[in-house]
């Protein structure tokens, strides 16, 4: 598993963004970055079909960095574990569709990767803050889950706030991750929110050199983290 860097500013570029026909260069592209985000659709809780299971076991195979899987998909109850064994190092679930959190989690534990729970802009954080105790990872969804590309939805930012501001209350050290619209220009007022995860697609696949966007998004929110 992998732990936070002493800065505590994560980068975990999209692969949805990336070109699907070489994936494996494409992942040597962002050996510079914290993490390689997989987005998992199943073109029923959203609206885009990607990649499942056996992409995601032949992606940790050849991958620089550890996989942050994040299934945007019905009935992760059934499905969230495979992937653990699939070789994801960190596994996100959306709550609206999970049936048993806390069983999930437990479940992503025993396989060795990180527990995450994601939210879609519509859905509040207050009913879920209890399940804190039993994640690493939150996830506040910045654009509606399903495409990449998505203008940033800054009335998202206080809900970051609000969910570092649970994580400071109950003194544990679950990373917080932004998915959606992040690039040189939003990252800043993100990790001013609170975010210490961020996961960018087109500002790092869509730039000339990825490595380098890289860089720079780490430096930005760098310059403003106001949180431990």
């Amino acid at each position: 598993m992998t732990g936070a860097p002493e800065n505590g500013i994560q980068i975990a570029p999209s692969i949805l963004s990336a070109d699907f026909a070489n994936l494996e260069s494409e992942l040597r592209r962002i050996a510079g970055a914290d993490w390689a985000h997989v987005d998992v659709m199943d073109a029923h809780f959203v609206p885009n079909l990607t990649i499942g299971v056996p992409v995601v076991e032949a992606l940790a195979k050849v991958s620089p960095i550890p996989l942050d899987c994040h299934l945007m998909i019905e009935d992760p109850d059934r499905w969230a574990v495979q992937y653990a064994e699939a070789g994801a190092a960190s596994v996100t679930f959306h709550v609206e569709a999970a049936r048993d959190p806390r069983a999930i989690a437990a479940d992503l534990h025993a396989h060795g990767a990180r527990a995450s729970m994601a939210l879609k802009p519509g859905t509040a954080f207050g009913p879920y803050e209890e399940l804190l105790d039993h994640l690493d990872q939150v996830l506040v969804m910045t654009v509606e889950p399903g495409f990449g590309g998505q203008s940033f939805m800054t009335d998202q930012l206080p809900k970051v706030r609000q969910v570092r501001e649970a994580v400071a209350r109950r003194g544990g050290s679950i990373w917080v991750q932004v998915d959606g619209g992040v690039s040189a220009d939003t990252i800043e007022q993100c990790a001013d929110a609170g975010a210490d995860v961020f996961v960018a697609g087109s500002a790092v696949y869509g730039a000339d050199d990825a490595a380098a966007a890289i860089d720079e998004l780490r430096a930005l929110a760098q310059s403003c983290v106001g949180h431990g």
